[in-house]
């Protein structure tokens, strides 16, 4: 049976943070938040009895620090999927070492909770296209216009997506178009395709990268095929996309 909604846990010892938090997760009818917690202590118990499937977690508490309590629940029989909320950037690499599943800034931006709940939604929701490289690409394909014409690609056509000066752009081996929904969007109707955002700005088609060479501060840059652009890879995503990429 498919599951329909992903029970959530809000771990935080500051309640402004938590109903923040809680406020910009209720848009989504899919998620269900059914418990709250202060502590490491209280989580602990909480986690325990409601065995949820995903928590939000800060690091910065006062009885004990998030990592420590993350390194925790790794031990238990059912492990929730770990989403790391937090004021501290610094923390990132110690996260994604307990299995963080993502890592999402204070004060919380909706596009950056958008991208954890799609994330969220892969892992536990969606199930995998039947074929990404099959069928079902010939008959889904995404509107997009150059000048007064609008052409229909096929996903497997599209190199990557990307938002310029207020404006979504395809890119591909023809031509590069405009097309008028928000990445967001876009992210939502390729999510049965192998498409993955790299970027708050960039969506990438896995199918065509060629190599993932080290940027800055933790980033890295991608080499798609027969493209000259590096395409950007935010630290934030870069485990996630490892996982995608490697066998």
């Amino acid at each position: 049976m498919v599951r329909q909604t992903i029970r959530t846990l809000l771990i935080d010892d500051e309640p402004f943070s938590r109903d923040e938090l809680k406020h910009l997760l209720s848009s989504y009818s899919d998620i269900d938040v059914e418990g709250e917690a202060q502590s490491a202590q209280e989580a602990l118990e909480k986690i325990m009895e409601l065995e949820p499937d995903v928590i939000f977690l800060d690091i910065e508490m006062g009885d004990k620090n998030g990592i420590e309590l993350a390194s925790t629940v790794q031990k238990l029989k059912k492990v929730p999927l770990i989403v790391f909320a937090t004021a501290y950037p610094d923390y990132a690499v110690k996260a994604f070492r307990v299995h963080a599943m993502d890592y999402v800034l204070k004060p919380f931006d909706e596009e950056q909770i958008h991208e954890t709940v799609i994330r969220l939604r892969d892992a536990l929701i969606n199930e995998p296209a039947p074929s990404l490289a099959g069928a079902s690409d010939e008959f889904g394909k995404l509107a997009v216009q150059q000048e007064e014409t609008i052409y229909y690609l096929a996903p497997r056509e599209i190199d990557y997506i990307y938002r310029e000066g207020g404006v979504t752009k395809v890119s591909s081996q023809q031509c590069e178009y405009v097309i008028r929904y928000p990445l967001r969007e876009i992210e939502d109707k390729l999510q049965d395709y192998s498409f993955f955002r790299t970027h708050k700005g960039f969506i990438v088609n896995l199918n065509h990268v060629e190599e993932m060479r080290p940027w800055f501060n933790g980033a890295y840059q991608l080499k798609l095929n027969n493209v000259n652009e590096l395409i950007p890879v935010s630290r934030n995503y870069v485990k996630q996309l490892r996982a995608r990429l490697e066998l």
